[in-house]
């Protein structure tokens, strides 16, 4: 039983990788089918209020604990609704739509390394040279991002003939139009479409480092989750009001893009909830280094279902991408090893490396002088 408690937070993100990878594909099919991405975050976000807001407050009733953030809180949650939930949609889904998908699953997939760094400078991650522990982190980080990277970048050989497949029917005929890999745009378009996209993922990591202040002042993550949601919905509708003047960006003409807003909003309720529970639980890097999975789901999925070609760039690098996975899991499984167990087994080494440096050259020095005694 205990074995299975330990593994909750891994297959929790797992699970959310998969929800992300079915994100991906409908809201690429509403952006390409002319809905404006400002006004789905606005009704993304609004969505996940209104699905938070009940569990909210049922959790309020079994804790005990009061609804009302403070203060200090309410700054918390604030300015982290503001880059890390309504800046990193709006830039995410703008450069989504200004460059292509897989300029998108390249960039997207350096939230891991961007998150290290992060958490690196404000103290939440230790780097220690001679500790395996961090060697595995920086090691396994890289190799994360590159094999990520791979899977978009690089083609080689086709592994998967897509007309030996049956034919696409009815919706998957609309979301392969939505998930193509499609043309490069041309000039400062496709390259503006690529800077939102590095803003959106630094966002998103300053989202998943921001989770540890925001769970130790309000530790039910329901509660904060649904601040969070109705902050950014608020948020978004007034840049989406400012940006565009027509009202006819709000109509939701087709049941795609009905549909691609109900599964965002539900999926984005439930997605906070487990990051900020996994966050509490493991830390951020934990959290951040299963992004590049949902790459790998989208990638196999996109093959099969919705007939995208299949290379073998894509399939090392899925490879890649799981290996490199797992290096950073271990690293990340002796550091809970160790603060579980109370005692750094590596410190306690390096101490005692350091102990036995200053205490040889004394042993050795009267060594020589009780010789020199001896003799006279």
């Amino acid at each position: 039983m205990g074995r299975f408690e330990d593994l909750k937070p891994a297959l929790a993100m797992l699970g959310l990788q998969c929800i992300y990878s079915a994100l991906a594909i409908f809201s690429r099919a509403a952006l390409v089918h002319g809905m404006s991405p400002r006004v789905f975050v606005v009704y993304r976000n609004a969505i996940s209020t209104i699905a938070m807001a009940p569990a909210a407050f049922i959790s309020s009733r079994k804790s005990g604990r009061s609804l009302s953030i403070g203060y200090r809180g309410f700054s918390l949650i604030f300015v982290t609704s503001l880059f890390g939930v309504t800046g990193n949609q709006n830039a995410y889904f703008e450069g989504l739509y200004l460059s292509s998908s897989s300029a998108a699953s390249a960039i997207v997939n350096l939230i891991p390394a961007i998150t290290f760094v992060m958490a690196l400078t404000v103290g939440l991650e230790k780097l220690k040279a001679r500790s395996w522990r961090s060697v595995a982190k920086v090691l396994g980080t890289v190799v994360c991002v590159a094999g990520a990277a791979a899977m978009a970048l690089i083609k080689g050989p086709k592994l998967l003939n897509t007309d030996m497949l049956p034919k696409s029917l009815g919706v998957f005929d609309m979301l392969r139009v939505g998930v193509g890999v499609g043309n490069r745009a041309e000039g400062d378009t496709w390259l503006l479409g690529c800077v939102l996209l590095f803003v959106g993922s630094c966002f998103w990591s300053f989202w998943i480092i921001m989770l540890v202040p925001i769970s130790r002042h309000c530790p039910d993550h329901i509660i904060s989750s649904t601040w969070m949601l109705f902050f950014a919905m608020f948020q978004a509708a007034i840049f989406t009001l400012l940006v565009d003047d027509s009202s006819k960006v709000w109509n939701l003409p087709s049941p795609l893009e009905l549909g691609s807003c109900l599964y965002a909003g539900i999926s984005s309720a439930l997605s906070f909830l487990v990051q900020a529970w996994c966050v509490s639980r493991r830390g951020p890097l934990f959290t951040a280094l299963f992004n590049p999975l949902c790459t790998v789901i989208t990638t196999f999925i996109s093959s099969l279902f919705l007939h995208e070609e299949l290379y073998s760039g894509s399939v090392m690098g899925a490879i890649a991408v799981i290996i490199g996975l797992y290096i950073v899991l271990w690293g990340k499984a002796k550091d809970v090893e160790g603060i579980e167990g109370g005692i750094d087994i590596e410190d306690k080494i390096e101490k005692n490396e350091c102990k036995n440096d200053l205490e040889q050259p004394l042993l050795f020095g009267e060594s020589d002088d009780t010789i020199k005694r001896d003799q006279v």
